[in-house]
């Protein structure tokens, strides 16, 4: 499949070292309005593209667009509204992933319909011959984790990276040999017929943006396209199938485009006030080490559209798969262990109500204090804060 090029420029993101150089003419800080739009600067035709795309996310999809038969949800909006369309879940938010170990094996008990619950199920029409119903975790699972939904804010530039900018990031992670050290995940790209480097999801599953909206399409919502052509099967029950009332292909490919376009032209989410205690909260959080995996700088490649060819942006994440320990979810996916989580990105940190793979935390300190494995040294480091430091710590990490 072919897939359209999209333009966009780059709203610059400026370090708060270089912003408390020209605090005197910086301009004010943004507001949640601005929040969830296109990329300044996009010519009219690609503005076009970006509000038939978010119009396609907002859409609530019914039995005529392939909803179902399981699903998660109706629209994109239930994972991704906040603090607008594209961002992170609302609180409480959360799918849940289910496996066990066989054999010293994760096995995702695809054959109860794993490794994923969705636990909605269609309404039929009365006197069909089944009713569809939503799933739940089976007995037979070990294994049962929970997920946040992720924001997908500014995610074309992490598209727009190379490869190799994470394969070299890794390597010099793996040369400071301080026990922090990454790993890429190579992952099948079903575009390119082959494994390329996994830049999104919890787990950094997946290679590109074409590639998330498909998956989300389906698992989420069962709308099937043509990557993604085989409908769930009911807690597993493939032939339940044949009572589906909107078989076949759902979508031809044009509808999953529409959702790679709103994403592909989202800015990044814009960052908070930039007073002296965030500057200096800054250098806190590099000083205990939590720049060594969530990176703050990372450049796009050269790329024919100007608004991403070698754009410097601000995520404050690696994208790499680290070791977390205890705090894991244990699910084995992709090329990811149980063990093994991606370095979420902290930009937007400041419009969540919840941290964490799973919510549990309601704080970011408690966020902070739950990190284990390669994260442990820097939450030791953490404790041994004065008052004065943790306050410039939060208000840095309440800027972004």
């Amino acid at each position: 499949m072919k897939r359209a090029c999209v333009a966009a420029l780059f709203c610059c993101l400026l370090s708060p070292a270089i912003i408390a150089k020209r605090r005197a003419v910086a301009p004010p800080p943004p507001t949640e309005a601005r929040v969830g739009q296109p990329i300044a600067g996009l010519p009219s035709e690609l503005l076009v593209r970006f509000f038939a795309g978010r119009e396609e996310f907002n859409k609530r999809q019914d039995l005529d667009d392939g909803l179902g038969p399981v699903m998660n949800g109706m629209d994109c909006l239930q994972c991704h509204s906040v603090p607008a369309p594209g961002g992170a879940g609302v609180n409480g938010s959360s799918v849940i992933r289910f496996g066990k170990i066989t054999n010293g094996v994760f096995d995702p008990l695809e054959r109860l319909g794993g490794p994923l619950v969705q636990h909605r199920g269609i309404q039929v029409n009365d006197g069909a011959p089944l009713a569809f119903r939503g799933e739940t975790v089976p007995p037979e699972a070990t294994i049962i984790a929970i997920r946040r939904p992720t924001t997908v804010l500014g995610l074309s530039l992490v598209e727009a990276t190379p490869d190799t900018t994470f394969i070299a990031l890794a390597a010099e992670q793996a040369a400071r040999n301080d026990g922090t050290a990454g790993r890429v995940a190579m992952v099948d790209n079903l575009a390119a017929g082959m494994k390329t480097v996994g830049k999104f999801g919890w787990k950094a599953q997946t290679p590109t943006l074409h590639q998330f909206a498909g998956e989300a399409y389906l698992n989420e919502i069962g709308v099937t396209s043509p990557f993604f052509p085989k409908e769930n099967c009911p807690r597993g029950r493939c032939e339940d199938l044949r009572f589906n009332p909107r078989p076949g292909l759902n979508d031809n490919g044009e509808d999953t485009q529409k959702l790679t376009d709103f994403m592909a032209m989202l800015a990044p989410p814009p960052r908070g006030a930039i007073t002296p205690d965030v500057v200096a909260g800054e250098a806190v959080f590099n000083r205990i080490g939590c720049n060594s995996c969530h990176v703050s700088t990372l450049r796009t490649g050269p790329n024919p559209l100007e608004a991403l060819d070698e754009v410097t942006y601000h995520p404050f994440s690696d994208f790499l798969l680290h070791d977390m320990g205890p705090l894991n979810d244990r699910i084995v996916q992709a090329d990811a262990s149980g063990s093994e989580m991606r370095t979420p990105p902290l930009w937007g940190l400041r419009f969540l109500d919840s941290f964490l793979h799973d919510g549990r935390a309601g704080t970011i300190e408690a966020a902070i204090v739950a990190h284990e494995g390669q994260g442990r040294g820097a939450r030791d480091r953490f404790h041994e804060l004065n008052d004065g430091e943790r306050a410039q710590l939060m208000a840095f990490l309440r800027s972004l």
